[in-house]
């Protein structure tokens, strides 16, 4: 069978590209229905973009890379199509929007525009095989048990990287792009919860606070959440991208107060009270009672206000407010929400995603070496680079 176009990967940013291609083209995908991480994501109701969307939220080799790309094809253009198809959306925090309904929404948003466009769909179908002669890739597929072989003039990679591979996840994007000649970055978990040794926070599970979380690199104004494993929430897992193994993290408990004029003001007012008493009324009384063991015996939580003085209660916030720990790792790919690294961008054209070595073979989504913050960029990313590919294709017909 002949078409002109074959995407590997009814993903987010495969079903997007072939909505764009003008028609001949095949999606490819080895699941039993399109867009399975579109369907999970943000809690079934999928955080399919940011208000707040620009290339600065992005991390690569080469931080330019993705200015093309999200130029033509902002998240005002996406947020244009949810509406022209009738989904109701609203804004969570920080500029985060999900669907008032459900994530099933966006994959039939983009199985219809998708269909509008003509291509074909074919799931539960394994790659066995791609090679290249002349102007034409070959592909040897197994469809529903069957071999198949079909040729296209333009092969996008779309099947994303490694994270969560309970769903399929392979990293065949990279193996294909190093069988061409395009390189491949160091690829390791992003948006990952970090872990600690010896169950240290197990006695924590649950509790969660607005906090900082910093270091050489990044810092992320969001919720921590305590787990038996260590450390999640969304300040953790945007910080886990700017993380490598062995480095210090710093954890500010209470970003939002003035912690050493709020206790310096209660040693006048209430100066009886102990100092894990005053602690609770702002911090989570779970996490007041770690920290006075986790604190001790350099600070004593139980003495009272009136006792300490401003070098001791400044040096307590200190603490609080520059908590350093050092993760044991993270939880890897199997609950990573991307992964970083990937397809060296300098190998793409950034306006058209087609490798610049071997012409017709495009890459997009989160096989490229472009990552995006958690709330929507990742979507956003995965919308933008599909339509370059796309329509770039399509002005070749």
């Amino acid at each position: 069978m002949q078409f002109n176009t074959v995407i590997l990967g009814a993903g987010a940013a495969g079903m997007m590209c072939a909505a764009h291609t003008g028609g001949d083209t095949l999606v490819v995908d080895h699941a039993k229905a399109p867009g399975e991480k579109i369907r999970i994501s943000g809690g079934g109701r999928c955080n399919f973009t940011n208000l707040y969307a620009e290339p600065a939220n992005y991390i690569s080799a080469n931080p330019h890379f993705c200015k093309s790309a999200m130029a033509r094809y902002s998240q005002w253009d996406f947020i244009a199509l949810v509406e022209r198809h009738g989904i109701a959306w609203y804004e969570k925090t920080l500029g985060q929007l999900f669907c008032d309904g459900s994530a099933k929404q966006i994959v039939s948003m983009l199985a219809s525009e998708m269909a509008r466009a003509g291509a074909d769909l074919w799931l539960q179908t394994e790659i066995e095989d791609v090679t290249h002669a002349g102007e034409a890739f070959t592909l040897s597929l197994l469809k529903d048990g069957k071999a198949q072989t079909v040729t296209c003039r333009n092969l996008v990679l779309a099947t994303g990287g490694k994270s969560i591979p309970k769903m399929g996840a392979t990293g065949l994007a990279y193996d294909i792009a190093h069988q061409f000649g395009l390189p491949v970055t160091e690829v390791r978990p992003g948006l990952v919860p970090f872990t600690f040794p010896e169950g240290r926070f197990s006695a924590l599970a649950g509790v969660s606070l607005p906090a900082r979380l910093s270091n050489g690199r990044a810092s992320f104004d969001e919720a921590l959440l305590f787990t038996h494993r260590g450390l999640s929430g969304p300040a953790v897992l945007q910080l886990s991208s700017y993380w490598r193994e062995g480095e210090e993290i710093s954890a500010n408990l209470a970003p939002q107060i003035d912690l050493f004029s709020l206790l310096r003001s209660q040693r006048q007012l209430a100066g009886k009270r102990a100092i894990a008493t005053e602690l609770a009324r702002h911090l989570p009384a779970r996490l007041v009672d770690y920290l006075k063991e986790a604190l001790a015996p350099a600070h004593d939580l139980s003495a009272r206000l009136a006792d300490q003085s401003d070098a001791a209660l400044q040096a307590l916030c200190d603490q609080l407010c520059d908590w350093q720990l050092t993760p044991g790792g993270t939880e890897g790919y199997r609950t990573a929400e991307v992964t970083l690294g990937g397809i060296v961008t300098d190998a793409l054209s950034s306006k058209t995603m087609e490798a610049k070595s071997r012409p017709g073979l495009y890459a997009i989504g989160e096989a490229v070496d472009v990552t995006g913050w958690l709330g929507g960029y990742n979507f956003q990313w995965a919308w933008a680079s599909g339509h370059a590919a796309g329509t770039a294709i399509a002005a070749k017909r």
